[in-house]
């Protein structure tokens, strides 16, 4: 892909997400997509087949950036509490990504379900590989389930950052972060 076509599609992206973010997927047009990318609309036909593959597209790409930033914090001396930055970081930084995916997500049959959930899997899969490193280690309350612990924790820090990013964007990313790490520490000590 040419570096042209890799900012075209960049610009598509960044213009369809903050319009899905602020109204959903369904009520935004093609062409509202291109005005606010400031290209034509037949751009959009051009590098997807429609909106709605530009949508697939878009929550590809986001979980790809995701992944890869959780990935980077597997081999962190506190890789649980690097991986709590990260997510926090990349809601801060995609808010509007967060709000779609909260929205797609649960939406009962969503047009998008389908690929979320497996998007969804991708995340979580690896915030499991985490909570099995720290069941195998002892630092998992007895009872708590790798599974269970992951879709928590995906599903808390999600929660926590729409929170944070909606009522109290005042607060630092350290301050989400540490608030966080106390709460899943005292999980592991109220043992």
């Amino acid at each position: 892909m040419s570096a042209r076509t890799t900012a075209t599609k960049q610009k598509l992206f960044d213009a369809a997400l903050k319009l899905v973010g602020e109204r959903g997927a369904a009520s935004v047009t093609v062409d509202e997509i291109a005005a606010e990318a400031g290209v034509a609309k037949g751009t959009i036909y051009y590098n997807f087949a429609s909106k709605d593959a530009l949508v697939e597209a878009l929550l590809h790409h986001g979980v790809e950036i995701l992944a890869g930033r959780l990935r980077s914090a597997e081999g962190s001396e506190d890789s649980l509490e690097a991986l709590v930055d990260e997510m926090l970081g990349f809601w801060a930084e995609y808010p509007a990504f967060g709000q779609l995916l909260v929205s797609e997500l649960w939406r009962t049959p969503g047009q998008w379900h389908g690929t979320l959930s497996l998007l969804r899997d991708d995340i979580v899969s690896i915030v499991r590989g985490q909570m099995k490193r720290l069941s195998d280690a002892g630092r998992l309350p007895d009872g708590v389930e790798v599974g269970t612990a992951s879709a928590a924790l995906f599903g808390t820090l999600l929660v926590i950052a729409l929170d944070w990013q909606v009522f109290q964007p005042e607060r630092s990313r350290a301050e989400v972060r540490d608030s966080v790490m106390l709460l899943v520490r005292g999980m592991r000590s109220a043992r």
